[in-house]
């Protein structure tokens, strides 16, 4: 995440702010541009850019619930934002609990589509289910009825929204034997397989991709009852991120590239406060060295990263555990698992190279004249 500050005072912001808290004025994201803006009221709902008064916005139609702060251009035709627009069906709002819940989730949900921008990558709106494209399912399970499980289905990302309720997101975690397990984490694991089917299903990717995580057409279904069923070989660290990603090569790509998103995500902020990290050692031993002076998104070369992440996040482990938390990065990096780093790295790199090539805004998104994306109402 980039580092923003105030348009008009400097001042420090965070990616959610809505108002500067030092000069009060409006702030609104643009995606165009991944940068904040400060806003002056113009009339009509309309903002201009501080400074420039040819430049109009309003705010996405989701501001106001107070879940989002982005802004679209005054002649675009769109009521929703970039984030918002993938949205299809959303908590029942005349719940009160939802609607904490629901501010919860799309904070973590706008994070990922920033680093989906960033990476310049295709998000498209999936207007009817056969579509190609996103769409998200915010879901509450039924009094009577199945629970609803968090998964993917061609592009549909199904979240049962008592994720966003830190007790039970714990108590899953425990229950599942996870060390990690956030809002942000399932979004960016279930985005792991749309792209899995955008960028290596039937394309050339895909031989290497089976070399790495294996043959994804192994049953689905019996790959995950047997990990269920017999739990993990003792030395799963040695080719996996986590116990899950041994379950089928799907899942080992999904986790995969969510630990990816982590990293880029994690070192550009640290690249924007400027972070290095040179450890003192009691023993007077050199260990381990990072500055992050490069943007991340900007590094070709994984292994720079890897450099860059090992010492970093060791570092942080150690602040964690000097106030009492768990680790803040609780994973084993195997040289293995390294390798399926670097190839999303380069399928990302590539993609995203074609689309320059292309001249193709990564955040095109297919006209919707008939269709609200939040239409649909979730108990």
């Amino acid at each position: 995440m980039k580092l923003y500050t105030c348009s008009n005072c400097n001042n420090l912001l965070y990616f959610e702010n809505s108002v500067c808290l030092n000069c009060n004025h409006a702030i609104g994201f643009d995606a165009e541009s991944l940068s904040m803006i400060a806003l002056v009221p113009s009339g009509d709902n309309l903002f201009s850019e501080t400074g420039n008064a040819s430049r109009r916005f309003r705010y996405c139609s989701n501001f106001a619930f107070g879940t989002c702060n982005w802004i679209i251009p005054e002649n675009a035709d769109a009521e929703f934002c970039k984030a918002c627009e993938l949205n299809h069906t959303i908590p029942d709002l005349s719940i009160e609990q939802n609607q904490v819940r629901w501010k919860k989730i799309e904070i973590a949900k706008h994070r990922l589509v920033f680093s989906l921008l960033r990476l310049q990558l295709p998000m498209d709106v999936k207007v009817e289910k056969e579509d190609r494209g996103i769409w998200f399912d915010f879901l509450a399970d039924e009094p009577e009825g199945e629970r609803v499980t968090t998964g993917h289905d061609s592009g549909i990302i199904t979240l049962n929204i008592e994720e966003a309720d830190d007790d039970v997101r714990m108590r899953n975690l425990m229950n599942l034997g996870e060390r990690y397990r956030t809002l942000l984490g399932h979004f960016r694991h279930e985005i792991g397989h749309y792209y899995w089917e955008l960028l290596i299903n039937n394309q050339s990717p895909l031989e290497k991709f089976r070399e790495l995580f294996g043959d994804e057409r192994a049953d689905y279904g019996k790959a995950l009852e047997k990990y269920y069923q017999q739990g993990l070989s003792f030395n799963w660290m040695n080719e996996y991120i986590s116990p899950y990603a041994t379950a089928h090569p799907w899942e080992d790509w999904a986790e995969t590239w969510s630990h990816y998103l982590h990293m880029m995500d994690t070192l550009e902020t640290a690249y924007y406060f400027s972070i290095r990290v040179r450890p003192r050692p009691a023993s007077g031993e050199e260990l381990s060295k990072a500055s992050v002076k490069e943007d991340p998104y900007e590094i070709s070369d994984f292994n720079q990263i890897m450099q860059l992440w090992l010492p970093l996040s060791f570092a942080v482990n150690s602040l964690n555990r000097s106030m009492g938390h768990q680790d803040f990065y609780p994973f084993v990096i195997s040289p293995k698992v390294v390798e399926k780093l670097a190839f999303i790295h380069e399928v990302v790199r590539s993609k995203e190279m074609a689309i320059r090539r292309r001249s193709i805004s990564p955040g095109s998104v297919a006209a919707i004249e008939s269709l609200n994306p939040n239409s649909k109402i979730s108990q």
